[in-house]
């Protein structure tokens, strides 16, 4: 029988038909032993699914991204965060603005869930680098936690990893977004984007996100630490997303 892959959850937290706050506790683990394995690891990378992930989702988004790591020779612990991003109806045409909409809020509301983990870690954990995955909607997540963390911390972030993302493609040179990224985030921020994303490509003609950033790559002068690269993945899949990768971090 294959083993759990660690994870970080918010599962049931919010509700998935209006985003509503439904337990204020921060998150919890499972399974909580195998954190504890993790403790004082060199490093950490936690992966962050997007929309229309259930549990089962996640875990299999996280799986391949530890399965893609370790064949480029990452030897460190690959971790999941699984968040409510199944909202309602986001499979439906007639609901998926709404849908949309809803995984937006969940997504916002959960940078203090995971602001919180990083904090807790950090101070059990202080010499262990943590770097984030964030694809699609978990970009949005990614931004919200950084900009949770940046009240209080400088550099508690190693580096974070962008694939298909759905935040905006103003963000990495945003006088507000750029300056939190570039306090929280100690070494790089790496954008894959992909101009035949069919997802993204639909959701930005129909005005459903103006201009993602995982379409055609930041638009300004961005911030110093800030990185994209190009790629052609079959589409927007993380699967798809993976497959292209081909050095990390």
């Amino acid at each position: 029988m294959t083993r759990p892959i660690p994870r970080i959850s918010t599962r049931g937290y919010y509700d998935l038909t209006d985003g509503t706050t439904l337990k204020k506790n921060p998150y919890y683990l499972y399974p909580k032993k195998d954190f504890q394995k993790i403790i004082d690891s060199k490093e950490l990378t936690i992966m962050i699914h997007g929309l229309q992930n259930d549990n089962a989702g996640a875990v299999a988004k996280a799986v391949i991204a530890r399965n893609k790591l370790r064949r480029l020779g990452y030897p460190h612990p690959v971790i999941g965060y699984s968040y409510d991003s199944n909202t309602t109806g986001a499979h439906l045409l007639a609901y998926a603005k709404h849908a949309l909409s809803v995984g937006q809020m969940i997504a916002k509301k959960n940078g203090r869930n995971l602001a919180t983990f990083v904090k807790d870690f950090k101070s059990i954990s202080p010499k262990t680098k943590i770097r984030l995955i964030g694809h699609s909607l978990g970009s949005q997540v990614i931004l919200s936690t950084v900009e949770r963390l940046a009240t209080n911390h400088s550099n508690i972030i190693e580096s974070a990893h962008f694939f298909g993302a759905s935040i905006t493609s103003d963000v990495p040179s945003s006088k507000k977004y750029g300056a939190l990224l570039e306090k929280v985030i100690r070494r790089k921020i790496v954008n894959y984007f992909s101009p035949t994303d069919d997802v993204l490509f639909w959701a930005d003609k129909a005005n459903f996100v103006a201009g993602p950033l995982g379409l055609h790559g930041a638009t300004g002068k961005t911030i110093t630490k800030y990185h994209q690269k190009k790629v052609a993945p079959e589409n927007h899949r993380f699967a798809s997303y993976a497959k292209v990768l081909n050095s990390f971090p």
